[in-house]
Order: structure tokens, then C-alpha cells, then sequence
């Protein structure tokens, strides 16, 4: 192996290490903390049934109206975005910052690691 390949870091970290990766817990605190926190949920349609936290506002990730729902977001805001993996949800906050949304915080692991960490998706 070349030394750079032994030093390539792939494109996923890189995209990653650009966002504000919650873990559940601090996901969770920032959310409880902030009266104002607009809590999304960025996975289809069918994945939403299930539930949401915090009676997020389901922005479809995959959906034709994706980027018209991202503009009308209020710039000012602060947005906790999570889906069921968290690969949706680091694509959205990465297309949310792009977009000129400045407090944007990525759900690491997605749901899979909130039950993992508290047992239950705590869906309410």
C-alpha cells in the first residue's frame, strides 16, 4: 500500500467531519434544552407511521419537494435532524449548511443508535 492510500480518507469521513454529530444523549439534551428546536425527521413517508421523536416535521430526504421544503426553513433556527441510520440525515444537513442553514445537528447513528443507547425510539 502507497502512502497515499494509507492516508486517503474516505469521501463519507470527510462529508461528516463537516457536520455537528450529536450522540443520542446530547442529541436528546439539545432538543430538551431549546424551546425553539425544530426536530427533523428526513426518511420516507412509510418509515414516518412508525412515529417520530418529538413530533418532528418530516422533510422527505428522497422527495420531489426535498429543497422546496429546505428554503422555507427559517435561517435562524435550530435544526436536530435524524432518519434511521443517519447516512439521510448527514446527507441533509450537509445539503441544509450548504443552503445557508448555520445550526444543523446530525442524529449520529440515527434512530438505530438512539435505541441502542435508551431502549425504546421514545416516539412521541
Amino acid at each position: 500500500m502507497t502512502q497515499e492510500e494509507n492516508c486517503k480518507i474516505s469521501r463519507w469521513t470527510l462529508l461528516k467531519s463537516k457536520l455537528n454529530n450529536l450522540t443520542p444523549e446530547a442529541f436528546k439534551k439539545g432538543i430538551e434544552s431549546d424551546p425553539d428546536a425544530v426536530v427533523i425527521d428526513c426518511r420516507k413517508p412509510e418509515e414516518v407511521k412508525m412515529g417520530t421523536l418529538y413530533k418532528a416535521l418530516h422533510i422527505n430526504y428522497l422527495g420531489a419537494d426535498f429543497l422546496e421544503q429546505m428554503e422555507a426553513l427559517a435561517p435562524e433556527k435550530h435544526y436536530y435532524v435524524y432518519c434511521q441510520s443517519g447516512r439521510r440525515s448527514t446527507r441533509t444537513c450537509t445539503l441544509f449548511k450548504n443552503g445557508g442553514l448555520e445550526n444543523v445537528y446530525n442524529l449520529d447513528g440515527g434512530l438505530n443508535e438512539w435505541v441502542e443507547v435508551f431502549g425504546t425510539a421514545e416516539l412521541r
